[in-house]
């Protein structure tokens, strides 16, 4: 069957470096630091006490209390992310079918807050299950795809994707084959996470999986450094309105570029540590650049995983060697989790939005705080450390990994009719 072509034609994010897409995006390109200081917890008997937060959110703002009362944090930044980005598209101002609109939304957690706190409440008490009768909604992960349709009316394809750091990324890759195999014509996808939490925290700290740089917070998060020593939690979420061509054609949308391939794969190796070779990574970006009818050299610019972890880093420039081989050293590598830290769940959304913009923009976001060579990388990468560049990126890719081996990696062209 002929597939349709799927085009972004609007955007919205809520991230620790901008509460809306433009502010993300200047401050992706300024090379800010969006970690602080925890305040959402006390962290005094924390190892970690420092994340990347949201900043000047306040709920009230887009709710009114009584529903603000029924969403947990990674609602909210859903509910927000999307409305940003409908309003982007315009695709609700005008005559639609609400029958072939979805949504897909990816989350790692979802409402930990929530269950966090009527745990903690519960233990306290007396054994009496005062329960709030919204925990349940609220703490399910696929809730905010839900409420995302309930606003808006949407009643196409409508769930949640849960496949830890790939979740958002796995969101998009749905989203796209439903529309190019004609079951929508546009689909509300992205992902959004709330985990600067006291569980999440210490969780992931008693792992070791985060930095400890609390002396040094604004530059822990070192992707590709030789001192990295952790990832830094970040939370938030973005959105991506994913659309038909034709369908976009018909209305005069704006365009800002072209999903044109997706790939899934499995490490089958570890729960936490990734292929040493890379191999499930190598996998997922040859399937991406098959299913996207390109060639390694097509690719100017990569939005790696990119974490900041000892083991990871090394591991996902092994894998980008032995898909693109020479032509490695010919384009642009980034890691913006160096800057909004790691969303989980939500950082392929926010990370595939980055090389949306990279793509329309022609600018890559670089790597901030790079300090030190490390030995185990070939220093003829251009992994962008420190300042963005200006360069024409006809094709960007955008790799997740999650803890269980689950690998996902997307291409954006630029649109050409």
């Amino acid at each position: 069957m002929q597939l349709r072509r799927v085009v972004v034609t609007g955007m919205g994010a809520l991230t620790p470096i901008g509460n809306n897409l433009n502010d993300y995006w200047e401050a992706l390109i300024k090379g800010t630091s969006g970690a602080c200081e925890i305040t959402k917890f006390d962290h005094s008997k924390f190892k970690v006490k420092f994340a990347c937060e949201v900043k000047n959110f306040d709920p009230m703002e887009y709710f009114d209390k009584k529903e603000a009362r029924k969403m947990d944090p990674f609602t909210q930044y859903a509910m927000v992310c999307a409305d940003e980005a409908l309003n982007d598209s315009g695709l609700l101002q005008q005559s639609f079918d609400p029958d072939r609109i979805g949504v897909i939304w990816g989350a790692g957690i979802g409402g930990l807050t929530t269950f966090f706190n009527e745990v903690v409440d519960y233990a306290k008490g007396d054994g009496t299950p005062r329960f709030s009768p919204f925990f349940i909604p609220k703490m399910i992960v696929d809730i905010a795809a839900g409420y995302i349709s309930i606003k808006h009316q949407l009643r196409g394809p409508n769930y949640s994707t849960v496949s830890a750091c790939a979740s958002s990324t796995h969101s998009l890759i749905d989203a796209f084959n439903l529309i190019r195999l004609g079951k929508a014509d546009a689909i509300v996808a992205g992902g959004s996470e709330a985990c600067v939490n006291e569980p999440s925290v210490g969780g992931f700290s008693n792992m070791k999986a985060l930095s400890e740089r609390n002396d040094d917070m604004l530059t822990a998060s070192r992707p590709f450094d030789k001192d990295r020593d952790g990832f830094v939690m970040g939370e938030g979420g973005a959105c991506l309105i994913l659309e038909d061509l034709e369908h976009a054609k018909a209305r005069g949308a704006k365009i800002y570029a072209e999903l044109v391939g997706g790939g899934m794969t499995a490490d089958a190796y570890h729960l936490t540590a990734p292929h040493p070779e890379g191999l499930g990574a190598r996998n997922v970006m040859k399937m991406a650049l098959q299913d996207a009818g390109l060639k390694a050299e097509d690719i100017d610019y990569i939005n790696v995983h990119g974490t900041s972890t000892p083991l990871g880093d090394i591991a996902e420039i092994k894998a980008i060697h032995g898909v693109l081989g020479e032509h490695m050293y010919n384009l642009n590598i980034s890691s913006t989790k160096s800057q909004t830290g790691h969303l989980l769940g939500g950082a392929g959304a926010i990370e595939a939005a980055a090389c949306v913009m990279s793509v329309y923009k022609d600018i890559v976001p670089p790597t901030i705080n790079h300090f030190t060579d490390d030995p185990e990388i070939d220093p003829r990468l251009n992994l962008t450390f420190n300042v963005a560049q200006k360069r024409t990126v006809n094709a960007a890719l955008s790799n997740t990994f999650g803890f269980g081996g689950h690998n996902a990696s997307v291409i954006f062209k630029k649109f050409i009719d």
